[in-house]
Formats: structure tokens, sequence, C-alpha cells
């Protein structure tokens, strides 16, 4: 009985201590359970402290890059403006000068018009001229043909340009500036001729051949200058006379310095040795 009672309380014992220890697992498992928790909730706490001052920079940055933003565009907008009034003003002088071009290109196009018709005109004037010229020519070629086939004037024409040339010894005698009296006639039918004409200048230029005035005449004419000159003022005064307007008229001197001919021979001194009436027209230099 005795071993009985002690067995009975030697297996309550061991259910007394079983049972306390399982109690105190618990309570450490609990305890464990509880500062995991703790240790957690701190490192979500950092966390989340960590992210309220992420937040706060990122917040910041945000508001320095809006600013920032703002302002560029405050300045853009100013500058777009600006440019805006730079390119208003561009038009604006890009359409007066347009303006200015197309009234300059009328203005040319007016001026190219008139010059064309100018252009019309001269060329019908000129071909009016040639055919007067060569009507003077022809009624010349006509009243002179008995001088003509004497050799003792010759006519051309050349461009609207009528050239009478008469020898020397038709108009003067050897030395003398004076028109002879048959000089004198042949010349009066030349004048016949120039009275119809109105619409010419009329040059006579006096020409010699290369030798040189001597003599007792060297007084008188110093060089061929002197005659040549004479000689054409002289034929010039004549026309003036016989009602040629002198408004038209003028007299060239060219001494030796326009030969037609060699001045080796007597045959090409004698053709150098000329006066030369050009009806020329009243532009012409």
């Amino acid at each position: 009985m005795a071993r009985r009672m002690h067995f009975v309380l030697v297996v309550i014992g061991l259910s007394w201590a079983l049972g306390g220890c399982v109690s105190m697992g618990k309570f450490d498992l609990k305890e464990k359970e509880a500062n995991d928790t703790a240790r957690n909730l701190q490192e979500l706490q950092q966390k989340y402290s960590d992210l309220i001052s992420e937040n706060k920079s990122r917040t910041e940055k945000l508001d320095c890059d809006v600013a920032g933003l703002s302002q560029d565009k405050e300045t853009l907008t100013a500058e777009n403006k600006k440019l805006t009034e730079i390119l208003n003003a561009k038009s604006d002088e890009l359409s007066r000068e347009l303006a200015e071009v197309r009234q300059r290109s009328s203005e040319l196009e007016d001026e190219h018009n008139r010059l064309k018709d100018e252009t019309v005109n001269l060329r019908k004037t000129k071909a009016e001229e040639a055919q007067k010229t060569s009507r003077t020519y022809e009624e010349m070629l006509e009243k002179m043909k008995i001088e003509i086939s004497q050799g003792q004037v010759t006519i051309s024409e050349l461009k609207g340009k009528l050239t009478v040339n008469l020898v020397d010894a038709v108009l003067f005698d050897s030395g003398k500036s004076e028109v002879k009296p048959a000089g004198l006639v042949v010349l009066q039918k030349v004048i016949d001729i120039l009275k119809t004409v109105k619409d010419k200048a009329i040059r006579i230029e006096g020409h010699t051949d290369n030798v040189q005035i001597s003599g007792s005449l060297s007084k008188k004419y110093p060089s061929n200058w002197e005659l040549s000159s004479a000689r054409a003022i002289n034929v010039t005064r004549y026309l003036q006379q016989q009602g040629i307007d002198p408004a038209v008229l003028s007299a060239v001197a060219y001494g030796e310095y326009h030969p037609v001919a060699g001045n080796n021979s007597d045959e090409g001194k004698a053709k150098n040795r000329r006066i030369e009436i050009i009806l020329v027209p009243k532009d012409s230099p």
C-alpha cells in the first residue's frame, strides 16, 4: 500500500513537473514572438520615418523643380512674346518690301515697254532716215553724174552717213583757199540738194597731202593745218550764204593726217587734197 502510494506520488510529481515545463516553453515562445513583433514594429517605424524624410526631400526637390519649371515657362513665354513681336515686325517689313518690289517691278515693266516702244520708233526713224539718205544719195548721183564721171567728185553712203568728196582742183587754185568760180558751180549743185535735207547735220572737212608749204605761201599758211582749215571754213561760209542753216554747219581741219591714198604718187596726193561734205544725223559727234 505504501509502495503504491509512493508510485502515485511519483506519477503526480512527474505530471506536475511535465506540466510546468510545458507552460515555461509557451511563455518563452510568446515572449520571443513579442520581441520579434516589437523589433519588426521598430523597424517598420524606422522605415516609415525614413520614407517620411525621403518623401519630404523629394517633395522639396519637386517643389524646387516646379518653381524652376515655372520660371522657365515664364522665360519661354516672354521669349515667345518677343519672338512673336519680332516676327510680326519682320512680316510687316517684308510686306512693305514686297510691295516696294512689286511697285519697282511694275515700274521696270513700264520702263521696259517704254524702251521697247522707243526702240521700235527709233528703228522706224532710222529706217526712214536711211530712206531719206538714200533718196538724197540718188539725187546727188543724178545731179552730179558729169563731175562723177570726170573723177572730180565721189559720193558714198554708209550706215546713214552720206559723203560728197570733192577734189581740191575742182574748188581751189593751187595754194589758194578761196573757192574759184568753177568750184562755185559745182558747190551750187550740192547746195540745191542740201537745202532739201532738214534732219541732218552738215560737216565740211578740209584735207591736204603731205607736201609741206614753203616759200611766200608759208607766211599765210604756216602748215597744212591752216590751209585745210581755211578751205573748209570758206566752203562752210559759202553754204551759209546760200541759205543753209548755220546751226547745222561745222568746219573741221584734218591737214595731211587722214589720207585716203598713198602720198608717194601724184595720183595719191591728188586724192588726198580734198573737201568732204558729210551728212550725218544731228545727234552724231
